[in-house]
């Protein structure tokens, strides 16, 4: 291996660890706060990369029809707590009307925007934009149905319900996109060389975004009143309740920015390879693989796993590219079998 083979494989692997990365410090953000090791999230994967696709090719985004569904269920699961509560307090009608904008109202809207506008001539900011707008939401409808309702379980209980909320989308994105994938248009044409090293701009595009994106997740949660809100729900979940915090809050911000975070890093692969509907699957298993490295705990060691399982996986395709999918995941059990020997046990709470 010469050394422009060597530097173009780093790129590669750097890459796609910035995209793992972003995966990663998802899983972690929800693990912490909720305590649910979130599988779905391979879904908004490929749901927000056919989505932009779509909209590129002047489709109407079915996903919206999704968004639809699940929001007249949240609303009824909502009216339905509401009306089991009234025997111990009166009716919350304001949170009624909420749920009634959330849920009802706010689909049928992006539902007219999407019939309204042309989206194929908007710039692909807007249009990754207009998906996020799709997704997110989606994400906290689906916390708030599936998994609040028993957010006190045990974490077997919980990751049970997270395999079939997996499969659940799973289903629902063969029916709405189809077996085929897609892909969406380039950021950018650019490109350019360092020695004998080839710098692609779609490369630098997606290193560059996913490090902002990170660093603003630094100062959301550093700086920021929800931030703290979230940080303290991870470290003490009973103590954030006993001080006013809302735990329900913060699974369902938890769960929309683990959403955005799987869309964007939908549509920062889109552009560099066919996307399906089932193809955010493994590679949110990459970003898992990453954030055990990180022990369901820590960003920065979830970033730096991220990397390694970037480079790990891109040097195993010149090496042994039949085996790179069984290294990349291999690396998970010294990983284990290290925190296992290392690590106190202890009852579950």
């Amino acid at each position: 291996m010469d050394f422009g083979i060597f530097a173009v494989l780093a790129q590669d692997g750097v890459t796609n660890g910035a995209v793992y990365a972003l995966l990663a410090m998802a899983l972690v953000l929800v693990f912490s706060v909720t305590r649910i090791i979130f599988l779905p999230q391979g879904e908004f994967i490929g749901f927000g990369a056919l989505t932009v696709a779509a909209l590129q090719s002047s489709q109407f985004p079915k996903l919206i029809w999704l968004l639809v569904g699940i929001g007249v269920l949240t609303f009824l699961v909502e009216l339905g707590s509401a009306l089991r509560q009234r025997r111990y307090k009166p009716l919350p009608r304001r949170l009624l009307m909420w749920s009634v904008i959330e849920n009802l109202i706010y689909p049928q809207f992006i539902w007219l925007l999407a019939h309204s506008l042309d989206w194929q001539g908007m710039p692909m900011a807007v249009q990754i934009l207009f998906t996020l707008a799709i997704t997110v939401p989606l994400g906290i409808m689906i916390y708030r149905v599936a998994f609040q309702p028993m957010a006190e379980a045990s974490v077997l209980v919980l990751l049970i319900v997270s395999v079939g909320v997996h499969f659940a989308m799973l289903g629902m994105g063969l029916f709405i996109f189809g077996p085929e994938g897609s892909t969406t248009h380039a950021f950018t044409e650019w490109s350019t060389s360092l020695g004998e090293m080839p710098v692609s701009g779609q490369s630098v595009v997606v290193m560059a975004v996913a490090g902002s994106l990170i660093g603003l997740l630094y100062l959301f949660f550093d700086r920021t009143l929800y931030g703290k809100a979230l940080r303290a729900t991870a470290v003490n979940r009973k103590g954030a309740q006993l001080v006013g915090i809302g735990t329900s809050q913060a699974g369902r911000m938890a769960f929309g920015l683990a959403a955005g975070l799987g869309t964007l890093a939908g549509t920062l692969i889109a552009p560099l390879n066919t996307v399906g509907y089932d193809t955010g699957f493994v590679v949110a298993l990459k970003g898992f693989v990453a954030a055990i490295v990180g022990g369901l705990a820590s960003y920065p060691l979830a970033a730096a796993g991220a990397l390694l399982v970037g480079l790990l996986e891109s040097y195993s395709s010149y090496w042994a590219s039949a085996y790179k999918e069984v290294i990349v995941f291999t690396l998970i059990i010294p990983v284990l079998a290290w925190r296992s020997l290392t690590s106190g046990h202890g009852d579950e709470e």
